[in-house]
């Protein structure tokens, strides 16, 4: 039986060794998340100058930042929202990053700070429908010595295969945001499936504004799918 002074012991180096290990992984997507909202202000600039009298006034791209670990740009009807999560994680024991070299080299490189990229319908946003469907189009992964890896749609660069081959950089960065945005603008609205939205309560039509009563996402009825796009 272990003493005391034995699981104090080993408490004291779990918060040296694992919580500083975390701390660490927390200021490297910390720092990623703000270069990438760098890009995307950037990006946004650049892309409405150049399409500056060649788009309708009406479609939009625009960024805005939304504090600390949130970001937003829309892009004509939709918005991406970038969410930095302050928490660190691993992978459960099913995950292809175990059968990756450099994580089986050191199982430390396998805990990662994550960014989220959901899509959202700018209505949605703007008419605050806050029973709509919005989707997790990509994840971008970062651990202590900055490398990462992305999961999500049309993200076929720097998959988990490649985990540790390459720091993040600024180009990467912008493809990921591209790739993203591509999705995004090509992922239609489907008309929802019949049975999906064949009733309604009463509550929707009388407590809220125009615009806010019916529930919409992109693929409401039907099973959002890798092979969507």
């Amino acid at each position: 039986m272990e003493s005391q002074s034995e699981l104090r012991a080993q408490i004291k180096e779990l918060l040296i060794t694992k919580s500083g290990l975390k701390q660490q992984i927390f200021d490297n997507t910390n720092a990623l998340f703000n270069e990438l909202k760098e890009a995307l202000h950037e990006f946004s600039t650049e892309i409405d100058e150049e399409l500056d009298e060649r788009l309708d006034k009406r479609i939009r791209i625009e960024y805005n930042d939304r504090g600390k670990f949130e970001a937003q740009v829309q892009i004509a009807g939709d918005i991406l929202v970038f969410v930095m999560h302050t928490n660190v994680f691993n992978f459960e024991r099913n995950h292809p990053i175990w059968h990756n070299p450099y994580v089986q080299a050191e199982r430390k490189n396998s805990y990662c700070g994550v960014i989220n990229i959901y899509n959202f319908l700018a209505d949605t946003i703007k008419s605050k429908r806050e029973e709509d469907e919005g989707y997790l189009i990509g994840r971008i992964f970062v651990n202590r010595e900055g490398k990462f890896f992305v999961e999500g749609k049309r993200q076929d660069r720097w998959r988990v295969e490649e985990f540790g081959k390459e720091s993040v950089s600024r180009g990467a960065i912008l493809e990921i945001l591209e790739r993203a945005m591509l999705y995004a603008l090509s992922f239609d609205l489907l008309v929802p499936a019949y049975d999906t939205v064949k009733q309604v309560s009463a509550e929707q039509f009388l407590s809220r504004q125009e615009g806010t009563k019916l529930r919409t996402g992109k693929r409401l009825g039907y099973e959002f799918r890798s092979d969507d796009v």
